[in-house]
Formats: structure tokens, C-alpha cells, sequence
């Protein structure tokens, strides 16, 4: 018998449904696959809208600052969070953001804002942004001035300086020196014009002439003189709006009147301030002056010329600090003291404004802060002179931001030693800026040479952003300091 092969139909089946199970879960899995994609994709677009409604919430604020500088609850009387929303092109809301406002401390103009964004497709979903702005105060520069300056041999400057007029520096500048001049006639010796900024150190003995310096002067190319200038020299610059970085002193005396400390004048020679670290500071009246020494004159008549130091004083009272950091003399003041995480402006100013009249600060002993992370902070703001007196300590540290409004800062010339062992001093140390109307200068040149031997200028750079209270701006305008997404 012929053996009939047999059908195995069943195999059949089993193939078809394997690969069309393995089709159903690859079909399923890519069907999946693009409903993640799809969805991821959503989120992602949600997300994207939710950080530009936070940045939408940053610009309508520095909108708001703009028109209301100093409002920082958004136009209201509580506080926030303020919520916002925003419309689409056909005025859909698409979304809201929502502020959180911290405004700046005493005396500094920087703001936190923190702006949250979420989409109105994805309400769950939330992004979170940080900005601090904040308005340049006048400290951008170690020194500043209107007139034309001359730093001598000793001095050693930490910040950048700039003068409206013409500059000859002699010591050594870590930081940029600029002046507004292309060149001018330096006042100090005979002789053509020379750069804008110039220096009388000469190559490669390193002393100092005080003759005319062609190599200094045009047409010939500026030397870059690192031994002198050690990040540079630029000029001429477009000058500085002194005008524009002198503050109003009728202003600060009305908010030291209302809310302050105000010292009316003290009908004999002035007041003497004395800061302590908890928070107050003591007032003395200064009943007299110490007298000129036999044989010490006034060679070069400056005027107001005297030894700009205490006598006689009697105790008036011991203040604290007020709230707004404000304290206004109508009268001559003497400063000194230290303060411990204290922000302060000394404002001295004799109304109606009388040139004739105009008061000034003297600081004879230390002015310290005890913290140097911005949390201390000193003005001192003088309608005529910031004075270093003939009795000041011969090391000498002042730690403040000093704006001589119509004089100078600086020190009288004291020409030998008639006027006793003070007439020269040791080394000075400032910490924080100048700011002056009129030449500045702690020491002269000649034989014997007086003053400060040495000098020593470290800018302060937590004043830029963070100045003493009522301190003047240099704009209007809040700059971006940061910008972070918080987690």
C-alpha cells in the first residue's frame, strides 16, 4: 500500500496569529510611542509658553519701575503674590504670571523679582524665573571729579578714576584712569600741552620730573606704561554730568526734617558726630578750634584755610540711627567713629545756599565698618569741602563714599614745620570713593614735601548698586544685574 501524506492545516494558524500578535503589539507600541511624542511635545510647547509668560511678567515690571520707580507693590497697597493675566493676538487669555516683589534695602536700588509663568493649556504646569535689577549709583569710579587732577608719587589707587579735565598720575593705578580731554596744559609746570592723562615718571630710573614731558604729549603715540598704568589709560571720554551726580541737599535736609535727624545750626563752630556699632552715634557742639601754631601761615591763600581740628566740645545727646539713614547738619561736622551693619549719609549744608557760607565735613580720626560685604555703608555729603584736618591721626582710614559738592576733598596745605609735627603725615586709606567738585589732594610736592606721604584708594565696589541712603544715580533707568530659572 502507497503511503498519502497527511495536511498539518493547524500550522498555518499558529504563524498567522504569532505575527499578527507581534504586529498588534508593534502597532500598539508605536501608537504609544507617538502619543508620547505627541504628548512631550505638547508639554514641551506648554513649558516654553509658561517661561515666556515669566519673562513676560519681568518686562511688564521693569515696565511699572520705569514709570513708578519706587513702587514695589505693584501699584497696591498689600502685598503679593500679583497675578496677571495675558492675552492672545485675538485677545484669548493664553496664560498668567505671577510676582513676587522684594525691594531693596536702606540705601541700595537693587530689586528681586520673581515671576511665575503658566500656560492655560497646562495649569499644572509652572515655570519660575528670578531677575535683580537694579540703578547705578554715582561710586562707578574710585575718584571723579571736575577739574583737573594730579595724583603724586604714593599714591597706589585699587578702582577706576576719571576726571572732566586733564589727569597726571604719578603713582600706581590698578584700574582704568580716563579723562575727558584729549590734552591740556597741566597747571604744575611750564610748557605745551600734554595727553589727557599723563604721567611724569620717568624711564627707567622711575623718578619724577616736574618739567614739560614730550614723550607725554602729542603728536607723539600714547605709551602704554604699564609701570604706571596697569589696565590702561583712555582719553579723551565724554565727560562726566557732575551736575547730574551732585545730590540735592534740600532734599535730604526735608527728609531728615520729617523722618530723620536734623541738627539745626549750632551757633558756635559746628558738631562733632561720633558713630557707634549700636547703631547711635553721639553729637557734641564744638565750641572751639584749635588754634594756628606761631609762624604757620597760609602761603597759597586757600580759602577757609585753619586747622580744621577740635578744641573745645560740649555733649549734646546720643542718637540712634534713624529708619531712612538720614542725618543732616546745618552747620560745619566732624566725623569719625565705626559702624556695625549700619547705613548712614552725613549731609552738611547751610540754606539758603550762600557761597560765602557753605559748610563742610572734616574726618581727623578713623571712620570704620566693621563689615566689608556691603551690609556697612557711609555718605558723607559736604555743600563745600571734605577736609583732613592740620590734627589728624598720622595713619589715618576712612571707610566712606565722600562727595564734596562745590569744593574739594582733600587737605590744607600746611607748609613746614611751624605748623607743628602734623604738618606731614604717614599714610591715608580710603575705602569706598570721591567725588569732587574741585581739585583733590591729601598731600603737595615741594621741599619739604607735606600731607599724606602716602596714599591709599580702594574702591568699594558694593556702592555701585548698593550706596548709601539718598546717594545720587547716575540714571534713572533699573539695569539687569542676574537672571536665573528657579528649580
Amino acid at each position: 500500500m502507497r503511503n498519502v501524506p497527511q495536511k498539518n492545516e493547524g500550522q498555518v494558524l499558529v504563524q498567522v496569529i504569532v505575527f499578527s500578535t507581534i504586529a498588534i503589539v508593534v502597532i500598539g507600541a508605536l501608537v504609544s510611542w507617538a502619543g508620547i511624542n505627541i504628548k512631550a511635545a505638547r508639554m514641551s510647547l506648554d513649558k516654553e509658553r509658561s517661561i515666556q509668560l515669566a519673562e513676560s511678567g519681568i518686562d511688564y515690571y521693569r515696565w511699572h519701575l520705569a514709570h513708578a520707580p519706587t513702587d514695589y507693590k505693584d501699584g497696591k497697597t498689600t502685598s503679593g503674590p500679583y497675578v496677571h493675566s495675558v492675552l492672545d493676538k485675538n485677545g484669548n487669555v493664553s496664560g498668567q504670571f505671577s510676582l513676587n516683589i522684594i525691594p531693596p534695602p536702606l540705601g541700595s536700588t537693587k530689586v528681586r523679582i520673581e515671576s511665575t509663568g503658566t500656560s492655560s493649556s497646562s495649569p499644572t504646569l509652572s515655570r519660575r524665573i528670578a531677575v535683580e535689577l537694579a540703578i547705578p549709583s554715582l561710586a562707578k569710579f574710585a575718584v571723579v571729579a571736575n577739574a583737573d587732577l594730579r595724583f603724586g608719587q604714593g599714591t597706589e589707587v585699587f578702582g577706576p578714576i576719571h576726571s572732566n579735565g586733564g589727569i597726571r598720575f604719578d603713582g600706581l593705578a590698578h584700574n582704568l584712569i580716563t579723562s575727558g580731554v584729549a590734552n591740556y596744559d597741566d597747571p604744575d609746570h611750564a610748557g605745551g600741552n600734554e595727553f589727557g592723562v599723563h604721567t611724569h615718571v620717568v624711564l627707567p630710573s622711575g623718578n619724577v620730573s616736574d618739567t614739560f614731558r614730550a614723550l607725554e604729549a602729542p603728536p607723539n603715540l600714547v605709551q602704554a606704561r604699564i609701570d604706571v598704568f596697569e589696565v590702561g589709560r583712555l582719553f579723551p571720554l565724554p565727560a562726566v554730568d557732575f551736575a547730574g551726580l551732585t545730590t540735592d541737599l534740600a532734599v535730604i535736609r526735608s527728609s531728615a526734617q520729617s523722618s530723620g535727624r536734623y541738627l539745626a545750626p549750632s551757633g558756635s563752630q559746628g558738631y562733632q558726630i561720633i558713630l557707634r556699632t549700636n547703631d547711635t552715634f553721639d553729637v557734641y557742639r564744638v565750641t572751639s578750634q584749635m588754634a594756628v601754631p606761631n609762624n604757620c601761615n597760609n602761603p597759597g591763600n586757600q580759602t577757609g584755610w585753619g586747622t580744621w581740628s577740635i578744641n573745645n566740645r560740649t555733649f549734646v545727646a546720643n542718637y540712634v540711627i534713624p529708619a531712612n539713614g538720614l542725618v543732616f547738619v546745618e552747620d560745619n561736622v566732624w566725623v569719625e567713629g565705626t559702624i556695625n551693619t549700619a547705613r548712614v549719609t552725613i549731609a552738611s549744608g547751610r540754606f539758603p545756599d550762600n557761597v560765602s557760607t557753605r559748610t563742610s565735613i572734616t574726618i581727623n580720626n578713623n571712620l570704620l565698618y566693621t563689615n566689608y560685604n556691603g551690609s556697612d555703608s557711609v555718605g558723607l555729603i559736604a555743600q563745600n569741602n571734605i577736609n583732613v584736618g592740620l590734627y589728624s591721626l598720622d595713619t589715618l582710614r576712612i571707610d566712606a563714599a565722600l562727595i564734596a559738592q562745590n569744593g574739594r576733598a582733600g587737605r590744607y596745605f600746611y607748609s613746614n614745620s611751624n605748623c607743628t609735627a602734623s604738618y606731614i603725615r604717614s599714610s591715608l586709606t580710603l575705602y569706598g570713593m570721591i567725588a569732587t567738585n574741585l581739585r583733590y589732594g591729601f598731600a603737595y610736592t615741594g621741599t619739604p614735601a607735606t600731607g599724606y606721604q602716602n596714599r591709599f584708594l580702594t574702591y568699594d565696589a558694593n556702592l555701585l548698586y548698593g550706596p548709601p541712603p539718598s546717594f545720587p544715580l547716575t540714571s534713572s533707568n533699573y539695569e539687569i544685574l542676574s537672571w536665573e530659572e528657579m528649580k
